[in-house]
C-alpha cells in the first residue's frame, strides 16, 4: 500500500545533477505513491551526469518562477548533487527562496552529496547538523554547521547524506520524515 499517496514532493536540479541522486530517491517517492515534481530554472529538459559522463534529459515540469508562488502545494523537498548542479543551482534567487520556504514552513528537505550548497547559499545550514560529500564540509562549518561523516543525519526535518552509496538509507530516512509530517 502507498504509505505518500497524495504528497507532492519538490526536485530542485539544473544541469549537470548527479543522476543517481535524482532518481533513485525519486523512484523510491514514487514506488511510495508520492508524486514527484521536476523543477528547474528554465522548462527545458535538463541533462544528467553518470559521475563524470552525460546522463540523460530529464524533463522539467515547472520553473523556478513558476514554483515560488506556489511552495505551500509541496509536502518536501528534494536536492539531489552533482558539482556542476549543486554550483550553478545556488546562483538562482528563486531557487534559494524556494528552499527557505520550504524551510520556514517545516517541511522535510532532503539533501545529498554537493547539493548542500544550495542550502549555505540561502542561509539555512547554522545550527544545522548534516552530511554531505566531504569536500563540503568546510563550506558547511564555515556557515555556522556541524558536519558529521555518516551515511544519514536527521535533523528535525533536514535529511542529509554523502554520496550515491548512501541513496537506500537517504531515501528511507526521507520517506519516513514526509510520513512523520503527514501525521
Amino acid at each position: 500500500m502507498p504509505t505518500l499517496k497524495d504528497l507532492n514532493v519538490a526536485i530542485l536540479a539544473v544541469n549537470g545533477f548527479e543522476q543517481v541522486e535524482l532518481t533513485g530517491p525519486r523512484d523510491r517517492l514514487q514506488a511510495e505513491g508520492a508524486r514527484t515534481v521536476l523543477i528547474s530554472a528554465t522548462a527545458e529538459p535538463i541533462l544528467g551526469m553518470r559521475h563524470d559522463k552525460p546522463g540523460d534529459r530529464l524533463p522539467v515540469d515547472l520553473t523556478f518562477a513558476q514554483a515560488e508562488a506556489e511552495p505551500g502545494a509541496f509536502h518536501g523537498l528534494l536536492l539531489p548533487g552533482g558539482v556542476v548542479n549543486a554550483d550553478e543551482i545556488r546562483m538562482h534567487p528563486k531557487a534559494r527562496a524556494f528552499a527557505q520556504a520550504m524551510f520556514a514552513a517545516g517541511k522535510p528537505v532532503a539533501v545529498i552529496c554537493h547539493g548542500a550548497w544550495l542550502l549555505i547559499s540561502a542561509d539555512l545550514v547554522r545550527g544545522r547538523r548534516l552530511t554531505s560529500w566531504p569536500s563540503l564540509q568546510d563550506d558547511l562549518r564555515n556557515a555556522g554547521a556541524e558536519w558529521v561523516d555518516q551515511e544519514v543525519m536527521v535533523d528535525g526535518a533536514l535529511i542529509s547524506s554523502r554520496k550515491p552509496d548512501d541513496i537506500p538509507a537517504f531515501s528511507r530516512a526521507f520517506i519516513d520524515a514526509l510520513q512523520a509530517a503527514r501525521r
